[in-house]
């Protein structure tokens, strides 16, 4: 009796040791299987072919810079004298503008921007006159956009001046900004009045109307990659649809959100997102669509928002805005138009860099001729009608532009996005428990239609992206240090190229 009683322990030790070790095999032949790589090699990729836009303006940067360090060194009488005359000259070339008709392309224009520059380093060590330097500026740009709307939407040359101009004037007033008390300084920016007759309300102090369009730049390092990796970099990298209910009066935005796909939001929901920026665009009331009806954006705005309620619209990762069973945040703009007859990016956005290409499709993107937000600002059929910035932390905007644009250079040379390969099954776990919580309507921690490989890269890619910029803040921090001015974004794309060296 004894002797059976020693032995059934053993065996159940045994038993119990086998079954472990099955277990382990298990877990280990089950963490082998998940190590095996994606396959992408049948991923259809439509490529751009286009041309991206060159600045080549190094000299005019430099002048710029020494035109500042100057004027600060200048007597006020003398400095005052300068800005006079060349405030002035504006003036007169706005004038002369207004009364006749020119091209985009027109040399004229790029005269006149040259004289906005030399303006922009005079003013930044004046800061009496930024309030004067920001009028013209909103004056010359809504003119610049009228003139817009007779341009060929396919000539790339005039394409290129839109942009220059837009761009460059927006540019050189916030270098001028950023040498100000930003204390001083209304975030708000009323560009331009232009007529509405849809419901209205405020956000961030600016009215807007249902149907208006709110392009944004988040805070987060995949904002900085959206709004500078097309052809022609930007400020922006969402896009929010704004519907007001006639009957409740309740104001609502319906964005596509990496996260949860297609949602709508309340304005204080909005407002609580982080925001480095946003520009108010309102489809302009002389078109032929809204002088039919000029409650068109209204019922884009309601066919947005009920789309939206009635199913589940999952984030467009292939940024296929042809495909509207799922939707980026620029397709939910241009989904809700096209369906009441208004083709919006007249100017569609192309992204033609190889090393851009590659890690956006590390993310997931397939369409490289697409619809990228800062593109909007160009379509002609719509109106800039306010700008908000926050002061505190437009520096930290040009920051993180320089940071990206330095890190899309390394991506040229052929810099790839790698993760940690051996983390790869635990994120095919998340991922599948992702999947689960996505049945049931909540999102996971990696977003429904991203891939666990693409989740790993883009932890390394906001690794490279933070450390770029925590050292291009230290260098730009001791450049403040010995010169006595914020340094122009030019030289912080400077210190973020010795940065992304690492790489």
């Amino acid at each position: 009796m004894r002797y059976w009683k020693t032995i059934e322990p053993q065996n159940s030790m045994k038993k119990l040791i086998k079954v472990c070790l099955r277990i382990v095999m298990a877990l280990i032949l089950l963490y082998l299987i998940l190590l095996i790589p994606d396959n992408n090699n049948n991923t259809k990729v439509v490529t751009a072919g286009a041309q991206l836009f060159y600045w080549n303006r190094d000299n005019v940067w430099q002048l710029m810079e020494q035109q500042f360090i100057d004027a600060k060194k200048t007597t006020p009488l003398k400095l005052d004298s300068s800005i006079q005359s060349l405030k002035s000259i504006a003036e007169n070339k706005l004038a002369v503008f207004q009364q006749g008709t020119y091209a985009i392309t027109d040399t004229s224009f790029a005269t006149a921007e040259n004289t906005f520059f030399n303006l922009a380093s005079l003013i930044a060590a004046s800061p009496d006159e930024v309030k004067w330097f920001i009028d013209y500026y909103n004056r010359f740009r809504s003119y610049i956009k009228l003139v817009s709307v007779q341009e060929n939407k396919k000539d790339t040359v005039e394409k290129n001046a839109l942009y220059s101009l837009l761009y460059g004037m927006r540019a050189a007033v916030e270098e001028v900004l950023l040498q100000s008390d930003a204390a001083k300084i209304s975030p708000a920016m009323l560009v331009q009045q232009h007529s509405s007759v849809t419901p209205f309300t405020q956000i961030f102090g600016i009215e807007v109307h249902s149907g208006d369009l709110l392009v944004s730049r988040g805070g987060a390092e995949v904002s900085a990659l959206i709004s500078r990796g097309n052809d022609y970099p930007g400020n922006f990298s969402h896009v929010a649809l704004i519907f007001i209910d006639t009957k409740s009066n309740i104001p609502y935005l319906i964005e596509a959100h990496i996260e949860k796909g297609v949602a709508v939001s309340t304005v204080e929901q909005y407002e609580k997102d982080k925001k480095l920026r946003f520009m108010v665009l309102r489809l302009r009331h002389d078109l032929p669509a809204m002088q039919q009806n000029k409650m068109l954006p209204q019922r884009a705005a309601q066919l947005m928002y009920d789309e939206a309620q009635s199913r589940h619209i999952p984030y467009d990762f292939k940024m296929n805005f042809a495909d509207s069973a799922e939707m980026f945040c620029s397709e939910v703009a241009s989904y809700a138009y096209r369906k009441n007859g208004v083709r919006l990016w007249q100017h569609i956005s192309t992204i033609s860099s190889t090393g851009v290409v590659n890690w956006l499709h590390d993310f997931g993107v397939e369409n490289f001729v697409t619809q990228m937000p800062s593109d909007l600002e160009y379509d002609p059929q719509l109106a800039i009608v306010a700008e908000w910035r926050d002061p505190e932390t437009l520096y930290k905007d040009h920051i993180d532009n320089a940071a990206m644009d330095a890190l899309l250079e390394k991506a040229n040379t052929g810099t790839s996005i790698g993760y940690n390969k051996w983390m790869l099954p635990i994120a095919r776990v998340i991922k599948g428990w992702s999947w689960i919580k996505n049945i049931f309507g909540k999102p996971g921690t990696i977003p429904e239609g991203m891939s666990a490989t693409s989740a790993l890269k883009n932890q390394t890619f906001v690794a490279m992206h933070v450390a770029v910029k925590t050292t291009t803040t230290q260098l730009a921090t001791n450049f403040i240090k010995q010169n006595g001015y914020r340094p122009p974004y030019w030289q912080l794309v400077k210190f973020a190229e010795q940065a992304a060296k690492q790489f």
